[in-house]
Formats: C-alpha cells, sequence, structure tokens
C-alpha cells in the first residue's frame, strides 16, 4: 500500500495530519520518522513498532477511530495515490482479475484507499478490539513471513493460486512474499530491494 498504491508513507501522513490538528507533536513525527527508516532499510523489528504504536490506541472507540481514518484519507491520502497506480489497478479489474491490498497497514488505513479503488479485498494487519474498543494489542501482524502466511490462507479461501499472481511492493521486508509468487512486482523500492531487484533481474516500476 504505502509508496506503491499511495506515493507517501500512510503513517508520515498520518502524524502530520494530526500536527495540523494540534493533536501530535514534532516528538511523534521523529519517531515515526524512525520507524519508517528502520522500515526502509529492512531492519525495523515489526513486533516492538507495533506495539508501541498500538499502545496509543488503548481505550478507543473502535467506531470513532475508523470515522476519524476516513477524514484522513480524504484530506490527507486522497491527493497522495498515484495515477499510475489508479491505472494499473483499473486495467487488472477489467481484465476481471481478483486483486487485494495486502498490506502490515489496519483495516482502518488501508479500507478507505480500497474503497476509493474499486479493490474488493482487504488482507491486512488485525487489531484487536474487546466491548468496541481497542486493547491496544495486535491480532495478528501482517508483515514478512506472516505476510504469506496470511496470503496463503486468504488464497485458499478464495480459490487464488498464488504461483499464478503478482505480487506489488516497495519493501525488502516483502521479500518472503515475493518469492512466493508468481509475477514478483518491484514499485519505488527502497535501497535494498533495488539492490536484489537488480541481481535477480526483476523489473522495477518508478510510480
Amino acid at each position: 500500500m504505502d509508496r506503491t498504491l499511495v506515493r507517501e508513507n500512510t503513517g508520515t501522513l498520518y502524524v502530520r495530519w494530526m500536527m495540523g490538528r494540534g493533536e501530535a507533536g514534532l516528538r511523534d513525527l521523529l519517531r515515526v520518522s524512525n520507524w519508517v527508516l528502520q522500515y526502509s532499510l529492512g531492519i525495523a523489528d515489526s513486533e516492538a513498532i507495533s506495539r508501541k504504536a498500538l499502545a496509543t490506541l488503548t481505550g478507543i472507540a473502535e467506531d470513532e477511530f475508523r470515522e476519524r481514518c476516513r477524514l484522513w484519507f480524504r484530506e490527507s491520502v486522497l491527493p497522495h495515490v498515484g495515477a499510475r497506480a489508479r491505472a494499473e489497478v483499473s486495467r487488472r479489474l477489467a481484465r476481471g482479475e481478483t486483486v487485494v491490498i495486502l498490506s502490515a497497514s489496519s483495516l482502518y488505513a488501508a479500507q478507505p484507499l480500497a474503497d476509493e479503488l474499486g479493490i474488493p479485498h482487504v488482507v491486512c494487519t488485525q487489531l484487536e478490539v474487546v466491548d468496541g474498543r481497542f486493547t491496544g494489542r495486535c491480532s495478528e501482524l501482517c508483515y514478512g513471513a506472516s505476510k504469506v502466511t496470511m496470503a496463503e490462507r486468504w488464497a485458499r479461501a478464495h480459490d487464488v493460486d498464488l504461483d499464478r499472481s503478482s505480487f506489488y511492493t516497495d519493501s525488502v521486508s516483502d521479500l518472503p512474499m515475493l518469492d512466493r509468487v508468481g509475477d514478483p512486482r518491484i514499485v519505488n523500492p527502497d535501497p535494498r530491494l533495488r539492490w536484489i531487484a537488480a541481481r535477480r533481474r526483476w523489473r522495477v516500476h518508478t510510480w
């Protein structure tokens, strides 16, 4: 999702949006920027970062956060949805292909984008909710090897052959998923993924 369908990292966009509303400060932006850098370099401790990020949601009502994310998407994310990304999604949908957002982001960030692009399916990180409120914990993190597990489970349930599927990503953390599909697509890659793509002779797309 980030830096493929959306040209910018949505985590950074969210914090900047909150800063504009007076609900976050420079320290929050620096913390998220550091996480994004680690992610880009492929050295992120995804579980630790997830715990820290989700702790900020503890006790917040799920419905309230869902609406908040829809507002954020309209105001902050929508301008960064790339024209080439839109065209690629439209091309695949027009051919009758099954299109899915597979992302480490949560459903609250990914669903508004899926709705905008007409993508019918989202497989993503699941947040724990009890009595309509977030517990601050993650029930399933869609990242690295776990992303492959979730994709395989979804594919079995929907009769999709991953060996005949394409997967688009910018991140070296998605190497397990790139190795799992028959058609790996590299888009706006981070430095390590660009190097791997060159060695494996994978075509690199710039959106």
